[in-house]
């Protein structure tokens, strides 16, 4: 009878060491495989007590994202199905290392909150690489840190297969400086390997004429054209060839720009919100090929200057048309101070109705403070006021 006891208990602690040793290298789950050797007692024990730790772990990593992280309860579920933490160990190694970088609070949560599998990487061999190459880059860790928050998957990529090469690769073309302005502008080309489309892309173009300057133009400022498949990107080159812009001219950059992804979008709502103010199709394609990057503005934003100018100010839509480049200046920085100097000399009869919108808005401000504001300020002391929105038109 001892004997048979002893037995059991053997069986039974053995079943315990069993289902221990298995969940840990993932060999005995829910919905596997009986192990033959044992019983039906012991198979549920072992499920329970997998089950058990699972949980365990799972309540460990959500408590750890929202006390340690600063994430949200919901954030901290949502990203623990992305991560499992057995000890804070390492989770702690990382998130040093992160504030040795000069990352806050802030930024910290918002990278794991993105990428929750960072708090499992190596930080001797996985991070702290990348994080000493892009320190050795020109830029602040102000801006570094920026980066990183709205791209953290930069951390996850390879170094020396996809960083590296991508670097070099962009180095052959441009400045230091260029290739700074790209990391933090279009971060995405150091993740998807510059050979599958922008290497393609860029053999197009020189075949079609564009010269290294506007292709290293291209390259930094509009560098997510270049990330379009190759099938795509040919087409778009057809199309900026077929609006009339010469690829050997920096306003095909621009234009290249404008017709990718997203932007198209904006401006094909530019194009039917400029035509319900009397714009003809030409009058755009005009406009477009004048400017291109004005073209891709807010419709709110695009109603706003065109209310201001032609309702408040009077001009004309077709003369707007002729000076596009008035679309993409700021309302409250240049377009709302200088009408409101030219709606006081217009009332007071110092200058004519029909003053040409261009001498208005191109001249830089210590040009344009000598024309339009300090000529008059002995008639008109009220003027620099005006300019400087301090008083009200109406006030003068």
């Amino acid at each position: 009878m001892i004997q048979l006891c002893n037995l059991k208990t053997f069986r039974f602690f053995h079943s315990i060491f069993s289902c221990t040793f298995a969940s840990k290298t993932n060999r005995v789950l829910v919905g596997d495989p009986k192990p033959s050797h044992f019983s039906l007692q012991s198979q549920l024990l072992c499920r329970h007590i997998t089950s058990e730790i699972s949980a365990n772990q799972h309540n460990f990593t959500v408590t750890y994202l929202i006390n340690t992280c600063g994430l949200s309860p919901e954030g901290a579920i949502l990203a623990s199905k992305w991560v499992e933490l057995q000890s804070p160990e390492r989770a702690d190694s990382v998130l040093e290392l992160l504030r040795n970088y000069g990352a806050s609070q802030t930024q910290i949560s918002k990278l794991i909150r993105s990428h929750p599998k960072l708090l499992s990487a190596d930080p001797e061999k996985t991070l702290l690489p990348k994080l000493e190459f892009f320190s050795s880059l020109e830029i602040s860790k102000v801006d570094l840190l920026k980066t990183l928050a709205f791209n953290p998957h930069l951390l996850a990529v390879s170094l020396r297969n996809r960083i590296l090469p991508t670097y070099n690769f962009l180095r052959s073309m441009l400045s230091e400086k260029n290739v700074v302005a790209v990391f933090k502008r279009n971060s995405w080309i150091f993740l998807e390997s510059h050979c599958k489309h922008v290497v393609p892309n860029i053999g197009l173009l020189r075949e079609s004429g564009m010269p290294q300057p506007c292709i290293s133009l291209l390259l930094t400022h509009c560098t997510l054209a270049l990330m379009v498949n190759p099938e795509k990107f040919g087409q778009l080159v057809g199309e900026v060839k077929e609006m009339g812009f010469n690829l050997e001219k920096s306003t095909s950059v621009n234009a290249l720009g404008a017709l990718c992804g997203k932007n198209k979008l904006v401006l094909n709502r530019s194009r039917e919100v400029l035509k319900t103010w009397g714009w003809s199709e030409d009058d755009f394609l005009s406009a477009f090929r004048k400017n291109p990057r004005c073209m891709i503005v807010s419709e709110k934003k695009l109603m706003q200057t065109m209310d201001l100018l032609v309702n408040k100010m009077g001009w004309s839509s077709g003369m707007i048309a002729k000076y596009s480049v008035v679309l993409g200046l700021s309302l409250e920085r240049r377009l709302i101070p200088r009408c409101s100097v030219a709606k006081v000399l217009l009332l007071k009869g110092f200058i004519n109705e029909n003053m040409n919108l261009g001498s208005l808005v191109k001249p830089a401000e210590k040009q344009f403070l000598e024309i339009f504001v300090n000529r008059y300020l002995g008639e008109v002391p009220e003027l620099l006021s005006v300019y400087q929105g301090k008083v009200d038109i109406q006030d003068v």
